[in-house]
């Protein structure tokens, strides 16, 4: 009897999400003990101290001010020819680089990370990031038959290890010509950290000399979380002025943690080059991969930017409701990093974002033991990430040390 009629490159495909098996089960413990008792870090989206899901007020009042057609009519492939220019202002801020731009509307960062692995490498090609990463980078790499390739994000004195960066791709440009990474900065998730100026000269610094060899390089910057990551996190932008055409810097926007939209799957894909012949050509192919993929984007979330941006008075309090949140979860993660030290619980280095991570060789069992205390946080592989979006301060409060009592039940510590 036949048991599968999927093509061999899809046989045994499931999607096991460690973050969305981890929100489920608070939410099972949360309809049987009530909200007050859970202690809810697995979900990657701000909520506010009494638990309840944050839309910031100017953006729904901006997209219940949009008229019924402009949320129901198709929008163009690329997206609307106005949200691409307002989407590279809104993202790049006072620090747009120089150089050549293009911008193609995506579902949110996702699309154009997928767009990315598709139409920058090749079946069978390797993709690189840091060793802490989303989970959803190596399903997107394994869904279209390439393999994520890590390296080690922090060194023994927790900076960025750009020797085994350059490592690992070396290796990587000993196979193939045409190379991507994958670089998820500032406010990294899951761990919090950004790469300093001196960073990225380094590492723009050692792409260079590998195209001198012949190579292709296309990086993915994912600045999801840029809006949280503090004063001065769009500065690295100016960096990615006048580099060979050879390097495409392409920047993954969402709209999803900027705007508070998360289910309407919205963002852009913005692309600086040096060649105008190479971002009109990222135009074309990313917006053939639109149609080919999801057809059109979101008419509504790209107005509702418009909308915002158009406007001074709403775009200002946009931007002071985002700024309200950004202190808060400063707060919720100050109350965790004082009382993570004190009780000597090792931790990466948090400098901003929704989220901060504890490295342990065994994630899952933590996490599991956890859930007697009726905490529930997100197993990854390099360890457990603690969203500090989603916490309350007066459930962060005593959080380190029930953490580290899990880690000391199950030997790690």
């Amino acid at each position: 009897m036949t048991e599968s009629m999927a093509a061999p490159q899809a046989r045994g495909k499931k999607a096991h999400d460690a973050i969305f098996g981890a929100s489920s089960a608070a939410q099972a413990d949360i309809a049987q003990h009530g909200k007050a008792l859970v202690v809810n870090g697995t979900a990657g989206v701000i909520q506010d101290e009494e638990g309840s899901l944050v839309c910031l007020p100017a953006v729904e009042k901006a997209y219940r001010s949009l008229p019924m057609t402009e949320l129901t009519a198709y929008a163009p492939v690329a997206g609307l020819p106005v949200y691409l220019k307002e989407v590279q202002e809104c993202c790049f801020g006072d620090f747009r680089p120089e150089g050549y731009t293009a911008a193609v509307a995506t579902t949110g960062g996702t699309g154009a990370i997928h767009h990315i692995i598709h139409n920058y490498t090749v079946p069978g090609d390797e993709v690189l990031t840091s060793n802490w990463y989303w989970s959803a980078y190596n399903m997107l790499c394994v869904d279209a038959g390439r393999t994520l390739r890590t390296f080690r994000m922090l060194n023994e004195a927790n900076v960025f290890d750009h020797e085994d960066f350059q490592r690992q791709l070396s290796a990587m440009a000993e196979k193939q010509d045409q190379l991507a990474v994958i670089l998820n900065t500032p406010a990294h998730n899951p761990t919090g950290y950004s790469l300093t100026g001196e960073d990225w000269d380094r590492v723009l610094d050692f792409l260079k000399a590998l195209v001198e060899k012949g190579k292709k390089i296309t990086v993915l910057v994912d600045v999801s979380y840029i809006d949280y990551a503090g004063e001065g996190a769009r500065q690295f932008f100016t960096k990615f002025s006048g580099l060979p055409p050879e390097i495409l810097i392409v920047v993954a926007f969402s709209m999803s943690k900027s705007f508070t939209m998360y289910g309407l799957r919205i963002g852009a894909m913005i692309a600086v080059s040096s060649s105008e012949a190479v971002a009109q050509e990222f135009a074309d192919v990313n917006s053939y991969t639109n149609r080919a993929t999801w057809s059109n984007n979101c008419r509504g979330g790209m107005a509702c930017l418009v909308r915002i941006w158009e406007d001074p008075a709403l775009r200002k309090e946009w931007k002071e409701e985002q700024q309200q949140y950004y202190r808060l979860i400063q707060e919720r993660a100050a109350i965790f990093v004082k009382e993570a030290k004190e009780a000597g619980l090792p931790m990466l280095p948090y400098q901003a974002g929704f989220f901060l991570s504890i490295p342990s060789p065994d994630s899952a069992k933590v996490c599991e033991l956890l859930h007697k205390d009726h905490v529930y946080l997100v197993p990854l592989k390099a360890g457990i990430r603690v969203a500090v979006c989603s916490i309350p301060k007066a459930k962060m409060a005593g959080l380190a040390a029930k953490i580290k009592a899990a880690m000391e039940e199950a030997g790690q510590l």
